[in-house]
């Protein structure tokens, strides 16, 4: 039995949920913002809505199937994540450490000056805003792999190095220094 997956996913006042079973296909709409989630045909998702609960199984005849317990566990989390992302969403804070180095919005896109002969210009993608404090970057939105996808790919156009401490980081990433060539006796 999936630990995970057998746990009822309960769903809080002013969240809608609409589930097609025949589509396999629920939508979770929230103050946050709208989300949809295709499922696999080995999981079964009902919606209860005397309990405000959201219920994954798997049949009987799969449980000695790895991959469909695999599947029922990530369908849960998946959907969990869901009903999180829509009432309080995901955020993301980078750092930009470097001499010169800095980050600004360029209309709905982010523009990141770092030592490359022309600023790099990335463009969030739906559902996802960034916001600039300084030389800080936070990423938020209510599908969490759109902010984490969005902020490792600021974080790719320069990861920290250990030399000189420089690059892009997250605020919670520590970066272990190294000394370098020591020269003469």
């Amino acid at each position: 039995m999936s630990r995970i997956g057998k746990q009822t996913v309960t769903v809080p006042a002013g969240v809608k949920v609409n589930l097609d079973p025949k589509s396999r296909v629920i939508n979770i709409d929230g103050p946050k913002g709208k989300l949809s989630f295709s499922y696999k045909p080995e999981v079964t998702v009902t919606w209860n809505q005397g309990e405000n609960a959201i219920k994954c199984t798997i049949d009987q005849s799969l449980m000695e199937n790895k991959a469909a317990r695999a599947l029922w566990g990530t369908t849960r989390a998946q959907i969990q994540c869901m009903i999180v992302g829509v009432t309080q969403g995901y955020s993301k804070k980078l750092e930009v450490v470097g001499v010169g180095w800095g980050a600004k919005a360029a209309g709905k896109n982010l523009q990141l000056n770092v030592s490359y002969a022309d600023p790099v210009i990335m463009t969030p993608p739906m559902g996802v805003m960034f916001a600039i404090e300084g030389n800080a970057v936070t990423v938020t939105g209510a599908d969490k792999a759109a902010v984490g996808e969005f902020a490792a790919g600021i974080r790719m156009k320069r990861p920290p190095e250990p030399y000189n401490g420089k690059g892009i980081k997250y605020d919670t990433e520590v970066v272990q220094r190294k000394q370098g060539k020591v020269f003469g006796a």
